[in-house]
């Protein structure tokens, strides 16, 4: 074939071999996630797909895999460096502070779900164009906010039914702790420097926190003895920590401490959180996020805090579809109407328009060859109820209707049909 997709995007379907590509799973995702927004009182924003590189670069930082090595950067006719936008928080923060968004609420919630774009070797669940749900919350430095982003986050995997997930928590504490922590780890790592793998070597300088964040296990095994960042954290940073902790326990949210957890980003500080299942390999993260008190401030903005979350939809779904969780059923037409003769096609052209038009979801057959193979049509698309018009009910004007799950089937006048139709849709709205 001539055209092809590149290399690690997907589209999303009304069919295809592959679960999580169906477009009615994302549907219900989606109807899931604005339920949740609500229920939250967060806001929704939407951003640019590409911003100036700049912006990211210092948003997300120098150090970091996403601004080193994953941009999609490209000038454009201007000679303008451009990139795609690799995650969403950067984005929500210039948003924040050119649209003086600080001027409207002392406390801002805002939620986003949009693609994101990352040049990387596309594996299980992650793939160079992928879609994100985030939240954040600008204004207030508290623990209890801090626990609200995490129970809402848990909470959404509740509502979805997945199972056998864990929480993972760490502290990453203030500037004091990291800088007294980074002395001390740098110290630590140092005699082993050459048996650092060539990433860990690269951040032993530049962002030795990220260390913590290695997958080579090379590096693991050099860290079990490494010393933790709780040890190091200023009384403030403690005590934050500390409150997140007992607040989580009261409740009842289920957590581990890791000190190594760090996340990806550099600018983190304080709480950051993980959801992880073990069923989605060594890629095994739902989401996760964190508290960024300097960001805004980073960005020449006000000097305002914030925590947040992001997950990846991908591997949402896969998750869902390996546990074999709950879907609602495609929706499909409540009526779909069979014409076979030149009149009644057009009658059911209007009827259709007409039914439409009192929002009752229905399609017509305007190809019909033989009754039966439209009724199988029918079938497939998942409709509930047929309406034949052949020779014979345009002769008596009156139409087939036929019920296809209970094969309930009545002839209905002519002058009655959008009333019969209209009162047997609505009463099944009625009792949904």
């Amino acid at each position: 074939m001539e055209y092809q997709i590149p290399k690690g995007l997907y589209d999303i379907l009304p069919f295809s071999k592959e679960e999580f590509k169906l477009i009615d799973k994302w549907q219900y995702l989606e109807s899931v996630i604005f339920k949740l927004a609500e229920d939250y009182n967060y806001e929704e924003i939407r951003t640019p797909i590409f911003e100036k590189t700049e912006l990211f670069v210092r948003g997300v930082g120098e150090t970091s895999d996403i601004a080193s090595k994953e941009l999609y950067t490209f000038l454009d006719k201007a000679k303008r460096s451009m990139s795609l936008r690799p995650e969403g928080t950067a984005s929500i923060m210039r948003s924040f502070i050119e649209n003086s968004l600080n001027q409207h609420k002392k406390l801002n919630k805002f939620f986003y779900i949009g693609p994101m774009f990352r040049y990387d070797r596309p594996q299980a669940g992650r793939y160079r164009q992928f879609y994100q749900f985030g939240i954040e919350v600008i204004g207030k430095k508290s623990p209890e906010i801090d626990v609200e982003t995490i129970d809402m986050l848990i909470n959404l995997f509740k509502r979805l039914e997945l199972k056998n997930l864990k929480l993972i928590i760490n502290s990453l504490g203030d500037a004091d702790t990291r800088k007294n922590y980074k002395k001390a780890l740098l110290e630590y790592l140092k005699p082993s420097f050459e048996k650092l793998s060539k990433d860990s070597k690269e951040r032993f300088e530049k962002n030795p926190l990220r260390i913590l964040d290695s997958k080579e296990s090379s590096d693991k095994e050099l860290l079990i003895n490494a010393p933790k960042i709780l040890d190091f954290l200023s009384d403030e940073a403690k005590d934050h920590f500390e409150k997140v902790k007992d607040l989580l326990e009261k409740l009842s949210i289920e957590y581990v401490i890791d000190t190594n957890l760090v996340r990806g980003l550099d600018y983190y500080d304080d709480t950051v959180f993980e959801v992880v299942s073990h069923e989605l390999g060594s890629q095994n993260s739902l989401g996760g996020g964190g508290r960024f008190n300097t960001l805004l401030k980073s960005l020449n903005g006000p000097d305002l805090p914030g925590v947040g979350f992001a997950c990846g939809m991908e591997r949402i779904l896969q998750t869902m579809i390996k546990q074999e969780v709950y879907f609602p059923q495609k929706k499909a037409p409540f009526l779909f109407i069979i014409p076979t003769t030149d009149k009644a096609k057009e009658f059911a052209f209007i009827l259709t328009k007409e039914l439409r038009h009192h929002k009752i979801p229905t399609d017509i057959d305007l190809d019909t060859k033989k009754i039966q193979k439209s009724i199988g049509v029918a079938d497939k698309i998942g409709a509930e109820n047929i309406l034949i018009l052949a020779e014979d009910e345009m002769t008596s004007k009156k139409a087939t209707y036929k019920n296809l799950k209970t094969r309930e089937q009545v002839a209905v006048d002519f002058d009655n049909l959008k009333t019969f139709i209209k009162d047997k849709y609505y009463k099944l709205k009625g009792k949904l």
